[in-house]
């Protein structure tokens, strides 16, 4: 049973269509959708593709979706002041349905896959949507986000950088993202069981700025300049996240 994990899509629905152009034509069965779905520029169109998908797709919230909803309600989202906007604009953007939809969204999804095991998929960590960890971050730190797992297998995100590393006998993979990737520009996923197959799917970059830009998204053209045409290097990102 191959799933595909896809995360971090902030509603970059060109990245996502270029995704599961691929998913569709391989051999995956499932797809899980691991959080923040949302803020971004087509939040309600890329609902719309997601939720109309042939395959089965299960979801998970993670802290965009948070925020969105905090804001829906008016309550205090905590994100940091400049992004809060785009927060709020997405909010506005959603029917009663999708931020119904979005509330039914569980914080960690468990499933046995064939010859990987127990696969626990979660956001950040299986404790909060809002945990930092990367590559670099020093074993013992990171052991004190997780503490004892029944699972072979830790599928995460939130970071945006795909990595797969070993926390003691925990193994923890990072999907990286579809929708604002840290590096080489393009659409970061992969495919778990039998093997973990990280995948990196190119886009017409170029085009989907373009249709970013046109968008009424408070930050098209930070978010079509930034996190489409050039984003932040791997390198710069990770001094980032050691600081927080």
């Amino acid at each position: 049973m191959p799933v595909a994990a896809l995360y971090d899509i902030h509603s970059n629905l060109p990245a996502l269509d270029a995704v599961l152009s691929e998913v569709l034509g391989s051999n995956v069965d499932r797809i899980v959708v691991g959080g923040d779905v949302v803020p971004g520029p087509m939040p309600h169109e890329t609902l719309e593709r997601l939720r109309n998908l042939e395959l089965p797709v299960d979801f998970i919230t993670g802290n965009g979706e948070l925020a969105v909803l905090a804001e829906a309600e008016d309550n205090d989202s905590a994100v940091p002041a400049q992004f809060r906007e785009a927060v709020r604009w997405t909010a506005a953007q959603l029917s009663r349905v999708e931020r119904e939809l979005l509330c039914s969204w569980p914080v960690t999804l468990q499933m046995q896959i064939r010859e990987i095991g127990r696969v626990l998929f979660c956001h950040a960590t299986p404790h909060s949507p809002h945990d930092i960890f990367t590559r670099v971050t020093p074993e013992e730190s990171v052991r004190s986000l997780f503490g004892y797992m029944n699972a072979d297998l830790v599928m995460c995100g939130h970071t945006h950088m795909q990595f797969d590393r070993r926390i003691g006998e925990l193994r923890v993979v990072n999907a990286g993202s579809v929708g604002m990737p840290f590096g080489e520009s393009a659409a970061y996923w992969l495919v778990v069981g039998p093997q973990i197959e990280f995948r990196r799917t190119h886009y017409d970059l170029q085009s989907a700025a373009a249709r970013v830009r046109e968008t009424e998204y408070p930050d098209a053209e930070a978010f079509a300049a930034q996190n489409i045409l050039m984003p932040p290097s791997e390198e710069k990102m990770l001094r980032i996240f050691a600081q927080t």
